[in-house]
């Protein structure tokens, strides 16, 4: 028989995580229940759906936004801070399945499973994301995500550590947030391809540029050769092309059920092309 432990505290859920390693944590469940029938039966549950440590989204006095593991998408969605801060995570935690999902679904659950196509997921690595975790034995780290994620829904997370929140860091000013999902409809659907990005253009050519990229490899990866391609350039169709051209040579993507090889590239590189290119125009006004 399943164990069922429900820990008020989070010092309770790290002294419950290091005395059970192999209990399974449980934050939202919808990943974990997708794929419960073909799993055995685990020896116990961790349960933080709602604990208090880890529901929480605010801002750190050096402009950080910092958000706690459990909070769930609908929070976010909810929160003028994210909003205002975080454009490109509102966008793609409106896109996660539907109302039910974004009401249970967790931003920690989605970096615990780091799935290919978890929607969240590029966007971190857009937007330079630290995941926080802590161990009852050996206190807190800081790992940034893209060294966190370590392959196929694989991390550097430790049998004994809970993911507590995620940071983050301030972006330089004027920074463009954007976020492109494609899939098989307009709603609740598995990604073919995702791309987050975040830019800075100043004095007319691209300052700072993070490219996150998702469903066209093992793990959500940053196109570094892009970015590379980008970074110094007046943004518009030469430097999109640019940008094509090394795309083509850093992401290989697979055929599978959702979609081809040839699609995801093709998809990868136009949305990439369209944000480039979008950087010459002026800023569009925020809206509440």
């Amino acid at each position: 028989m399943t164990a069922y432990h429900r820990p008020s505290t989070l010092v309770d859920a790290l002294r419950l995580r290091q005395a059970h390693p192999d209990h399974i944590v449980l934050a939202g469940g919808t990943d974990l229940l997708v794929s419960a029938n073909r799993r055995p039966e685990p020896p116990g549950i961790i349960d933080v759906f709602g604990l208090v440590p880890l529901v929480t989204i605010v801002a750190d006095r050096d402009g950080s936004v910092m958000i706690g593991a459990a909070t769930t998408y609908a929070a976010i969605l909810a929160s003028d801070l994210v909003r205002r801060e975080l454009p490109g995570l509102a966008a793609a935690a409106r896109e996660v399945g539907a109302l039910q999902i974004q009401a249970r679904g967790t931003l920690g659950g989605n970096i615990a499973t780091s799935s290919p196509v978890g929607d969240t997921l590029p966007v971190l690595l857009a937007l330079d994301a630290v995941v926080e975790v802590a161990s009852a034995a050996r206190g807190d780290r800081a790992i940034s995500y893209d060294q966190f994620i370590t392959g196929y829904r694989t991390t550097a997370l430790a049998p004994d550590e809970l993911i507590v929140r995620v940071r983050f860091p301030p972006r330089p000013p004027d920074a463009r947030h954007y976020w492109r999902k494609m899939g098989t409809r307009r709603a609740q659907s598995i990604s073919k391809v995702m791309v987050a990005a975040c830019a800075q253009v100043d004095g007319g050519v691209v300052r700072h540029v993070r490219l996150g990229l998702g469903a066209v490899a093992d793990r959500p990866v940053r196109a570094r050769a892009a970015e590379a391609a980008i970074l110094g350039a007046a943004p518009g169709p030469a430097a999109a092309m640019a940008a094509r051209a090394a795309l083509a040579g850093e992401i290989r993507p697979i055929d599978d059920v959702r979609s081809t090889a040839a699609y995801r590239l093709a998809a990868a590189q136009n949305a990439v092309a369209r944000f480039v290119e979008s950087l010459a125009e002026p800023a569009p006004v925020p809206t509440s």
